[in-house]
């Protein structure tokens, strides 16, 4: 089985996954790019059941981060966690995304991935 690890900036905050995700995507909504202080997220999302990790985060708004360097790692949701891959200690170059959510917000020189599902908004 594949095990990804990660962490933030400083060190004080590490994770790590197993398996393969469900679904890799982008996202180009307010709130991620706010959250990012980029044009889009880059993510990725596992079974909450393949996901662990030590230390202490801080969230806001269900995104978890490092309070001592801010750097953001992952949202835990119920089911499942969705993992800011560029947190990963390896670069995910086999990791392509297959969806792009919030398309609606898109920057008008960036262009749809071809072969990745698109959505106006959240996913169906």
């Amino acid at each position: 089985m594949r095990l990804r690890t990660g962490s933030c900036l400083c060190g004080a905050v590490a994770y790590r996954v197993e398996g393969e995700p469900l679904r890799v995507g982008l996202c180009h909504c307010a709130d991620c790019r706010k959250s990012s202080g980029s044009a889009f997220v880059f993510f990725a999302l596992w079974p909450r059941s393949a996901f662990s990790h030590s230390g202490e985060v801080s969230t806001f708004a269900g995104r978890s981060f490092c309070p001592a360097c801010g750097g953001r790692l992952f949202c835990l949701q119920e089911q499942a966690v969705e993992i800011r891959l560029g947190s990963l200690d390896n670069p995910p170059t086999d990791l392509e995304p297959n969806h792009e959510v919030w398309v609606k917000r898109r920057e008008s020189w960036l262009h749809p991935l071809p072969d990745a599902r698109q959505y106006t908004e959240d996913t169906d």
